[in-house]
């Protein structure tokens, strides 16, 4: 299925706190080479529609009207995200009960220690 992704960015005449925070933290943390940061925020719609003209005004309209405070951020783009190729490792393993199996402390261990269980029935 389609999936359009907006962001929407900080006025850019605007002071951006969280940015600065970001900006003086890489400074102090020896990245002093990064002139400017700025936060904003990412939106990931996804359609069961064909993507046309109309219904990216739609999207447009919302972003406009619903995701950014036009007082002070931007609708910086609204893109047809491509298709990203299936990556399993990027999916979580939890058990029926919705957590990770016994004894595992991340995915990827759930996932090998689901694998051995599998190989020794």
């Amino acid at each position: 299925m389609p999936k359009i992704v907006v962001q929407i960015m900080p006025k850019q005449e605007l002071l951006d706190p969280a940015g600065k925070a970001v900006q003086r933290a890489l400074a102090s943390g020896g990245q002093g080479h990064f002139a400017d940061v700025r936060i904003g925020k990412r939106f990931e719609i996804t359609t069961d529609r064909e993507i046309t003209a109309e219904l990216m005004d739609e999207v447009a309209k919302l972003a406009d009207d619903f995701f950014a405070n036009g007082v002070i951020e931007d609708v910086v783009s609204i893109e047809v995200a491509e298709d990203e190729p299936f990556d399993p490792s990027q999916t979580e393993t939890v058990t029926d009960d919705g957590f990770l199996p016994t004894g595992a402390s991340s995915d990827r261990q759930a996932t090998d220690n689901l694998a051995d269980d599998a190989q020794d029935a």
